[in-house]
């Protein structure tokens, strides 16, 4: 394979990374679905704040992983 076709990550990057999308998109899902006004109850100040965090996390370990059994990631 050339170094041209090779991409950067390996499936495994590119799966985490989906689901650290997901799971940004679930806690912005938390926070609109807030019955208080303007948003200032417990899922909108508290745990859809902490799930989109969550979220960033997981695309910072996916940007990390290095799985040395994908021939990819050689």
């Amino acid at each position: 394979m050339s170094d041209k076709n090779k991409f950067a990550f390996g499936k495994k990057n590119y799966m985490i990374m989906i689901g650290g999308v997901l799971v940004i998109l679930i806690g912005f899902v938390i926070m609109a679905s807030d019955s208080e006004p303007y948003g200032f109850g417990f899922l909108g100040l508290t745990l859809g704040p902490i799930v989109v965090m969550l979220g960033f996390l997981i695309q910072f370990v996916a940007i990390f992983f290095n799985d040395k059994k994908d021939p990819a990631n050689k």
